[in-house]
């Protein structure tokens, strides 16, 4: 699969401070990888970097065939960047600075931006100093999203908007890519960031700390489960890699919850069937559970490879 943005050993310092520190990240065509981090971890100046908006003490950027730096008017051809607080043009309209903002960048289908002005529920006719955030950042995204961009940047792309909207942001942005184009998706909301991605990076201090598909970063993490049996299991306490185990017997039954390993899920939840299960829940960790384990974890651990 080729490769749209490949970041290698990245560094970049202001002054004293550190900003990015050997970070790597490898997004592949078609796909939407999701990047993540705490703030001041060095998520914006890497998507700075990849925009060519600054240059990168050491390491390599690469998008697609070029170099940001050198080659940033033809490479911005093929990119659509939303940032998460939208500058605009006060006295001109949403439409006129959509036009704009396409105008600069890969061009615009007109087909989609009307579905999109329609879905966004976006007035046009308005002047943007009339505009709230959440309008804003819809004309950054109707631009974006109705673009003929191989490659759509989105930095905390949802701000400012109310839920409704963020579906059909995501909508939108699973349409895009069903049609081949590329998502490099930045977010604090990490419940959207796990509906969207096929990979996600996870940074933390200007080093990269997990990267993968998000069943690849469950592997090693523990599953929760959470069930009610009509008698009291037995033997749970015994099996290695069984934590956090809670047993309550009620009148018409025992509730129990614990998180166990991947070696030892088959034999908990056999142990849990043999005692007659009426409800049963299993759940592999979110990324929310993910994102905060890789930050809870000693820095020599959290910091190699995954």
């Amino acid at each position: 699969m080729d490769v749209v943005v490949d970041v290698e050993g990245l560094t970049k310092s202001f002054g004293r401070t550190r900003a990015l520190d050997g970070l790597n990240l490898c997004v592949r065509a078609g796909r939407v990888h999701g990047f993540l981090g705490p703030n001041g971890a060095g998520k914006s100046t890497t998507i700075r970097s990849i925009l060519g908006l600054i240059r990168a003490d050491a390491g390599r950027v690469r998008l697609f065939d070029g170099d940001p730096w050198k080659d940033a008017v033809r490479l911005h051809r093929r990119i659509a960047y939303v940032p998460g607080d939208v500058a605009l043009w006060p006295d001109l309209t949403g439409g006129e600075c959509v036009d704009i903002l396409a105008d600069g960048g890969a061009g615009l289908d007109e087909g989609r931006r009307a579905d999109f002005v329609e879905r966004f529920g976006l007035d046009e006719t308005k002047k943007v100093g009339e505009y709230s955030k959440g309008n804003r950042q819809k004309v950054a995204l109707i631009a974006a999203l109705a673009s003929d961009a191989e490659l759509l940047i989105f930095d905390e792309p949802t701000s400012g908007l109310d839920p409704l909207m963020e579906e059909v942001f995501q909508d939108a942005v699973r349409e895009r890519v069903a049609a081949g184009t590329t998502v490099l998706l930045s977010s604090h909301i990490l419940a959207e960031v796990e509906a969207l991605s096929d990979e996600v990076t996870i940074i933390r201090d200007g080093k990269t700390v997990r990267t993968g598909g998000l069943d690849e970063l469950r592997r090693g993490s523990r599953t929760h489960v959470q069930a009610h049996t009509r008698r009291l299991p037995n033997g749970l306490a015994d099996l290695e890699q069984v934590v956090h185990l809670e047993v309550a017997e009620r009148d018409n039954g025992t509730d129990v919850r614990f998180d166990v390993g991947a070696e030892t899920l088959e034999t908990a939840l056999s142990t849990v069937l043999a005692a007659g299960v009426t409800a049963i829940t299993v759940r592999p960790p979110s990324l929310d559970e993910l994102f905060l384990s890789s930050y809870s974890a000693a820095p020599d651990a959290a910091d190699a490879p995954s």
